[in-house]
């Protein structure tokens, strides 16, 4: 098989350095965008993949030539640049080899950033990249709503909303993408320099794929490299980044404004008498800061929804968004599925689904603030070490609930922490049973006006498909009790 040329359709500008012939090496999702990408652009391709009806579909599609991964290896003398999918592991072999042999690795978003400030699409865009452990996803589609409301040309890109290749050549152009950015994904970037990107907080999380903390807390930092950098000044880790990337000299002309659930100093957005206030990006020529909105109010309630609408404005405001467009997104923003969302208040008990809490760090953010409740939890643990998150909460969890293959592990550290907690174990391992079950013990539990809340701290696959399926079951359970159906 020869490298294809699939013809020009719009013309590769003057001085692009992504030449082809081009290894993209995965052909799921990621690949193929890159593929579509690389040959509308005229760009001889070569996708890589063991997975031969996925490669091949991307050549029908695009008419890119197609190979095994043990092929490539054989092949990497041909080309100077491989694009990996986010999800390879750096150790993978075909990229080791790759690196080995003077081909140049980088990822999905570093090549459409790449393509992008060279011009393919037209004027460069605005990129606006958010970050973190948790919170990525509702900071995201809150700064893209603000951004919205001040009548900018603003989408959520990436890992939700559009995918940014689409978005780069979509018909209507967008001017900002907003973009949520794994990890994985800012592993392989290198020249990545976004406009404004925000690192909201740093806990351990992928360190298989990385290989450590330090290795995966340094890959986040990348979103840190542009004009205007947007930190959680709450956060030792965060902090500990930004002293590493001044250190090194990366941040000398890089603005920083932190963002805190504290009062605010200069330079930072933050809480002030039930207010968010802006003392970082000015207006009005107030020393004392400019009002945003009521911290009351904000969707998802509590301090990590505080912390998220805080990160957004943040973003928003260096684009030069007014406090009143950042006062509106607030008002009409509704959670996404999963993320502290209240999926039942209807009856005498409030259920709030945050099964996207798939770790301990991200529980501690949904419990943080939280009135009072009955806390349902367990899945795979994944190695991590819950007495932080007991220790710190078992004052206001009035009973707990636990399922899946780790739940003796937390009803053990429950004992220990906090053995005034009553606590029902489910050993159920039908997801539907179980999840009847956890809710029908909860409200077992409940007075009127008590929470219940879905916070696992564990990932879901030991039962579930995935963390969805998990908070669509709860949703279920939790609707049927209120309807008077629930068994």
């Amino acid at each position: 098989m020869t490298v294809s040329d699939t013809g020009q359709r719009r013309p590769l500008p003057d001085g692009c350095d992504i030449q082809g012939p081009v290894l993209v090496a995965g052909a799921g999702v990621s690949g193929a965008g890159c593929v579509r990408m690389l040959c509308d652009l005229g760009v001889p391709v070569v996708v890589a993949d063991d997975n031969e009806i996925a490669r091949q579909k991307v050549h029908e599609l695009t008419g890119a030539t197609d190979i095994s991964v043990a092929c490539a290896m054989t092949r990497l003398a041909e080309f100077a640049l491989v694009v990996t999918s986010p999800g390879w592991r750096p150790d993978t072999a075909l990229l080791t080899a790759a690196a080995d042999a003077g081909c140049e690795v980088i990822g999905d978003i570093e090549l459409a950033w790449r393509l992008d400030m060279a011009g393919a699409f037209g004027a460069p865009h605005t990129w606006v990249v958010i970050t973190g452990t948790n919170g990525k996803t509702t900071t995201t589609a809150m700064c893209a709503a603000m951004l919205v409301a001040g009548g900018k040309k603003a989408a959520a890109v990436g890992n939700i909303g559009v995918a940014v290749g689409d978005a780069l050549t979509a018909a209507t152009r967008i001017d900002i993408l907003v973009a949520e950015l794994s990890s994985f994904q800012l592993h392989w970037t290198s020249r990545f320099r976004p406009d404004a990107g925000a690192l909201l907080n740093l806990a351990d999380d992928h360190l298989d794929w990385h290989g450590s903390f330090a290795a995966y807390a340094a890959a986040k930092a990348r979103a840190l490299t542009g004009p205007v950098a947007v930190i959680g000044a709450d956060d030792p880790h965060v902090a500990e980044q930004v002293k590493q990337l001044e250190s090194d000299g990366v941040l000398a002309s890089t603005r920083l404004i932190g963002f805190t659930l504290n009062e605010p100093t200069d330079g930072e957005l933050g809480i002030h008498d039930g207010y968010l206030l802006d003392r970082a990006c000015g207006g009005d020529g107030n020393p004392d800061g400019v009002v945003l909105a009521a911290a009351d109010g904000i969707s998802p309630a509590g301090a990590a929804g505080r912390l998220d609408a805080l990160a957004a404005a943040a973003l928003a405001r260096s684009q030069g968004v007014e406090p009143a467009a950042v006062k509106k997104a607030l008002a009409t923003f509704t959670v996404s599925a999963h993320r502290g969302q209240v999926v039942d208040n209807t009856g005498d008990i409030r259920f709030i689904d945050n099964s996207k809490a798939t770790n301990p760090h991200a529980a501690d953010a949904a419990m943080a603030g939280a009135d009072p409740f009955i806390w349902i939890a367990g899945g795979q643990l994944k190695g991590a070490d819950i007495d932080a998150l007991v220790k710190a909460h078992a004052h206001h969890i009035t009973a707990a609930v636990l399922l899946g293959v780790d739940r003796m592990i937390i009803a053990d550290c429950l004992g220990r922490l906090a053995p005034d907690v009553p606590v029902t174990v489910i050993d159920s391992t039908d997801p539907d049973e179980a999840m009847r079950q956890c809710v029908a013990a909860a409200i077992g539990y409940a007075r009127a006006g008590d929470t219940v809340m879905l916070a696992p701290a564990a990932a879901s696959l030991d039962m579930y498909e995935g963390m969805g399926q998990r908070g669509d079951l709860f949703a279920a359970h939790a609707r049927a009790y209120t309807c008077g159906t629930h068994k």
